[in-house]
């Protein structure tokens, strides 16, 4: 397989004139984006950047952000990217756990950066402010270049992703460049994407969705139009201005996106092609998108950062709920709840482990410096994703949460998002979260954290479940309305801190009121 850098200039080659990058008033075709790289491998060189070294980035998605990632591939240097939203002590941890051998960061990370101990430490770059102590990225770009040329193969470190770390330190996942050309050709498959496409780039280059649309833009000879931080207002001008052909999203950005009060004023009617990851999509949103958008294709595609696909379904309204069947470069299994062997296999219809086959050429190799992670993850040659879901009738994989948010109640065990996509569907609920909380008849009570469009009560909401046909023991005992649904920055359902308390009340409604326990 081609290592990344000759992958960017076969495309160089293809289509040197057509657009590649948009980023405000920057637009840079391929042959021109190519000297900018260029410019920036010398400047690395001058730093003292070598094949091997970690590069950490603490940057929003802008034209330098992605200029930095290619300029990676083609150098050899293993690009670190890291949430512009974290804090000191965060990036310490990236910092030190990644050998990072320097830092670049922009004007929006700065505080963060000066915070951090270890990025002390370090060469730094920073972009688009001055800095007394630190290299300008301009500076970097005026390094005298020759055409620049791979200084490694496909089977050389590409980048390292930070997993979330909803609940414990993140881990680095390290990917090699042969696993992420596979999953960028995947994507490009998957999601039928033509010559020259545009797509917004909206999810953050730390993010493996942010890096599968970079990459997969370049395949195609296509435009990555910048947006560096997600605003629905801005992100539909983008859409309407530079006729935006695909959309890649978590489904709470579409959520923003659709109930946006210029969203009807907009016209999106160059997207054809809509697809998410990252969090299952509710049963309502779906609908509202499909009559929204009418889009030719509509993706679910349900992977992670250690494996990028797992299963793809091309067609999510058609059968709701449904994540699919295995990608290009899979095979899945869903094994017992509890099993240490992918041998153990649920069967059609019991919930189970989702697990994924480390034979993938999308797949990784293993955790950053944490083999007890591996030992976790990784047996027998199947990676155990930690998701829980089933196989119907059909064949077709349903993901209905993660093991550790299983809600066990009453000695039933009860996933969220089966009930999530039911009470999406009343009219009055704009979004919906559900948990388990304590309780100490039944170990655990279901419930539902709504934010309301409009006035509906827990007795009409219970209502609506009973006739929707939920099985008893799933239906919410108690409803909680709520100023909105807490999320992490891409968008991920944060349930740890609903089932802490931590969040805000429905303004103007007492605690008395907007609570609701169903008989």
């Amino acid at each position: 397989m081609l290592d990344l850098g000759t992958s960017f200039l076969a495309s160089v080659a293809r289509d040197p004139q057509a657009l590649a990058i948009v980023d405000g008033p920057v637009r840079m075709n391929y042959a021109e984006w190519y000297r900018k790289i260029s410019s920036l491998i010398a400047g690395f060189d001058e730093m003292g950047l070598i094949p091997g070294d970690h590069l950490v980035t603490v940057l929003q998605n802008r034209w330098e952000a992605a200029t930095i990632h290619w300029a990676c591939q083609f150098a050899g240097i293993v690009i670190t990217p890291v949430n512009w939203r974290a804090k000191g002590d965060e990036l310490d941890f990236c910092v030190e756990d990644s050998e990072a051998k320097a830092i670049v960061y922009e004007e929006i990370s700065a505080e963060a950066v000066a915070a951090s101990k270890e990025a002390g430490k370090r060469p730094r770059v920073a972009i688009g402010f001055n800095s007394s102590r630190d290299t300008a990225f301009e500076q970097l770009l005026r390094a005298r270049a020759s055409d620049a040329h791979p200084r490694v193969g496909a089977d050389s470190w590409s980048l390292m992703l930070y997993t979330s770390g909803t609940t414990a330190k993140p881990k680095g996942v390290p990917r090699r460049q042969r696993a992420e050309r596979a999953s960028a050709l995947a994507h490009v498959a998957q999601n039928l994407y033509r010559q020259h496409e545009r797509t917004l780039g909206a999810m953050p280059l730390y993010h493996t969705m942010g890096v599968r649309s970079l990459l997969a833009m370049s395949l195609i000879g296509g435009v990555f139009v910048c947006l560096p931080r997600f605003d629905a207002a801005r992100a539909l001008e983008l859409i309407a201005a530079e006729k935006i052909e695909n959309l890649y999203l978590v489904p709470t950005l579409y959520h923003d996106l659709l109930h946006h009060e210029r969203f009807a004023k907009t016209d999106v009617s160059s997207v054809k092609k809509l697809g998410f990851a990252g969090a299952p999509m509710t049963d309502g949103l779906l609908k509202e998108l499909q009559a929204a958008f009418k889009p030719d294709l509509f993706v679910n595609h349900y992977g992670s950062s250690e494996i990028y696909t797992f299963t793809i379904d091309q067609n999510a309204p058609g059968k709701p709920g449904s994540a699919g069947r295995a990608g290009l470069n899979q095979l899945i299994r869903v094994t017992k709840l509890g099993a240490r062997s992918p041998e153990e296999l649920a069967a059609v219809g019991e919930e189970g482990e989702i697990i994924a086959h480390l034979a993938s050429d999308e797949a990784f190799e293993g955790y950053w410096r944490r083999p007890e992670a591996n030992a976790k993850a990784l047996r027998q040659g199947w990676y155990f994703t930690g998701d829980t879901g089933y196989f119907d009738q059909d064949g077709d994989l349903f993901v209905t949460g993660r093991v550790d948010d299983m809600i066990i109640t009453g000695g039933e065990n009860v996933s969220p998002v089966e009930i999530e996509s039911c009470i999406s569907l009343h009219p009055a609920v704009s979004e919906v979260a559900v948990v388990g909380l304590p309780d100490e008849r039944w170990g655990k009570v279901v419930a539902a954290f709504i934010r309301r469009s409009e006035e509906v009560s827990p007795e009409q909401l219970d209502q609506f479940c009973r006739n929707s046909g939920l099985a008893n023991f799933k239906r919410p005992r108690r409803y909680v309305f709520v100023e909105a649904i807490p999320k992490s920055p891409v968008g991920k359902l944060l349930r740890r801190m609903l089932v802490a308390g931590e969040y805000e009340a429905e303004r103007g409604t007492k605690n008395s009121q907007q609570q609701g326990t169903a008989a």
